[in-house]
């Protein structure tokens, strides 16, 4: 059964199968792990400084990991909000780092980019 709580004025989310499902990214709960809508894993990347409002992960890296990308006029707050990367695309950023998808997981709830190269994890609260 799913379960369903909102983020007032920000996004709503839903738990399933201890994963989060959100309308872009959402808050996780202890234990699990932030996803996409479509319940794709969401990364972060070591080497992006927390509030600097920049992603480092461009060209080659950004094909592997694509930014988790934000529509024009999204709600962002707490500890969501979006950034404009050099390539001009619009980036979710959660804690004020960016987030991030990635290619080789092919179905929801796959984490097979967490600790890639020690460097990318899953987000977990």
């Amino acid at each position: 059964m799913n379960s369903y709580a909102s983020v007032p004025g920000l996004l709503a989310a839903a738990l399933v199968s201890g994963a989060v499902l959100a309308d872009e990214a959402a808050a996780s709960k202890a234990g699990e792990i932030l996803v996409s809508q479509a319940g794709m894993t969401l990364y972060q990347f070591d080497k992006d400084m927390a509030g600097n409002g920049k992603s480092v992960c461009m060209e080659t890296c950004a094909e592997l990991w694509p930014p988790l990308q934000a529509a024009a006029g999204a709600s962002v707050g707490g500890d969501y909000a979006v950034i404009v990367r050099d390539d001009g695309r619009r980036q979710w950023t959660y804690k004020g780092k960016p987030l991030y998808l990635y290619s080789k997981d092919k179905q929801a709830g796959e984490r097979n980019g967490d600790n890639f190269k020690e460097i990318w994890h899953v987000i977990k609260n």
